[in-house]
């Protein structure tokens, strides 16, 4: 018998504030909404400067401090498989922890980096970090949340996560224009202590037994098959492990859409300033304004929007916001032919459309990782789920500026077909139903 993919729906009180915005239960949670928040803030106090650190800061070449970090990021793949064995075998909390307590030493460490094998060394700690915190950050929502309050949560870590990059970003930049050098050093300590923090918050938090049994209990029912172990915080995995994980065709089909995901989700940091500046001849601070935009946007619209939604199926929300994403990239690449009275107009528009997309499509995206998981497999499944986002990552960056080389329409029209392929292929997991496999 095949199931539909509908989260069950949210119940939290009626008439409240946080139920017109579209939030979810935050009673016992806070320690958790804080590690986020902390966690977040901290990555964007260095996020767009760490390539001028190590330039600044060491006597190396650009060319080899780039060369350098793309070594670590690429040396830390296999980091969210082993994550989701750490996940089944000590919980998403305890993992979670850990992975922000190996950043915290990451960042220490660039203080006294000065060499090409040091900068690969930490920064590889950096992203093992980053991966063990992100991969375990779907569990941490799924001990958070109440019965069908997934999807609330989800929207409110994205709109956490925002906000902490925008506001780390703001304070990032203040403080390097104040102290030069100095100020560098001084944010890098700054998000080690951060890092700390969260790592702290994290250990203070207690998963309520209610809601953590309830997250577990839907998971289960969801899921059509194993036991509700997830909602604990110290799972026993059954025997299969990722062998289970690769037979579930049907995770893998999700997992292959969700790099049509990742790789629309690099425009904002890799794409469209150089797009703006040498495509469309544009000053570099209008690329600013419109990821300022795209920021404030999602914070402010976030939970509303899944609230809205949150009664629909996951997969067609999901496939609204593709459609929406190449509606988007369309305009974009249009805007290359466009008078130059409309391309100003033409960006905030289509930056518009996007972010629509990236409300109305992350927290169903994420809702999917969850809900096609085996409950006692979980960490393996989202591990694997996020390889596509660590595999989609690496290999944008190179392969978007080398389409945006050979043309300015080149790279939109491929996130553009890349978007609408994703449409049919949820339309076929859906029809797919059915239950994960069962371990051998």
């Amino acid at each position: 018998m095949t199931r539909t993919l509908t989260p069950a729906p949210a119940a939290p009180p009626a008439g409240t504030v946080a139920e017109r915005l579209g939030l979810p239960r935050t009673a016992g949670r806070r320690p958790l909404i804080g590690s986020h928040l902390v966690d977040s803030l901290g990555t964007g106090l260095v996020l767009t400067f760490v390539v001028v650190y190590f330039v600044r800061s060491t006597a190396l070449p650009v060319a080899e401090v780039g060369a350098s970090i793309t070594l670590a990021r690429l040396l830390a793949l296999p980091t969210a498989i082993v994550t989701g064995r750490l996940i089944d075998r000590f919980g998403a909390r305890a993992t979670a922890a850990a992975g922000n307590a190996v950043s915290a030493l990451a960042y220490a460490g660039f203080l006294a980096t000065h060499q090409a094998w040091q900068i690969v060394l930490v920064s590889w700690l950096a992203q093992v970090g980053a991966v063990m915190y992100w991969t375990s950050s779907t569990g941490l929502v799924v001990l958070a949340a109440g019965e069908g309050e997934r999807t609330r949560w989800f929207a409110l870590v994205q709109t956490l996560r925002n906000t902490g990059l925008g506001i780390g970003a703001a304070l990032g930049s203040l403080v390097l224009g104040a102290g030069g050098t100095g100020g560098l050093r001084l944010l890098v300590v700054l998000n080690a202590v951060s890092y700390l923090v969260a790592t702290v918050l994290l250990a203070l938090w207690r998963p309520a037994a209610g809601a953590a049994a309830a997250a577990g209990a839907q998971a289960a029912a969801q899921a059509g098959a194993g036991s509700a172990t997830a909602a604990g915080p110290t799972p026993t995995p059954s025997a299969g492990g990722y062998r289970t994980v690769l037979r579930d065709g049907r995770y893998l089909l999700l997992v292959g859409i969700n790099l049509s995901n990742v790789f629309g989700s690099m425009i904002t940091s890799m794409l469209l300033a150089v797009y703006l500046v040498q495509s469309l001849h544009r000053p570099a601070w209008l690329a600013g304004s419109l990821l300022m935009m795209n920021g404030v946007q999602v914070v402010l619209t976030q939970a509303p929007v899944a609230r809205r939604l949150e009664h629909l199926r996951p997969t067609r929300v999901l496939a609204a916001a593709f459609l929406l994403n190449a509606l988007a990239f369309a305009l974009y690449a249009a805007l290359a032919a466009a008078p130059g009275v409309l391309v100003v107009a033409g960006l905030y528009a289509a930056t518009f459309l996007y972010t629509v997309a990236e409300t109305v499509g992350t927290p169903f995206s994420e809702e999917l990782s969850v809900s096609l998981a085996r409950p006692d497999l979980r960490g393996r499944y989202l591990g694997v789920y996020q390889l596509s986002w660590n595999t989609g990552q690496a290999l944008a960056p190179g392969l978007l500026t080398l389409l945006l080389d050979r043309g300015a329409l080149w790279p939109w029209l491929f996130l553009t077909l890349l978007a609408l392929a994703a449409v049919p292929a949820l339309l076929l997991l859906e029809r797919l139903g059915g239950r994960p496999p069962l371990a051998r």
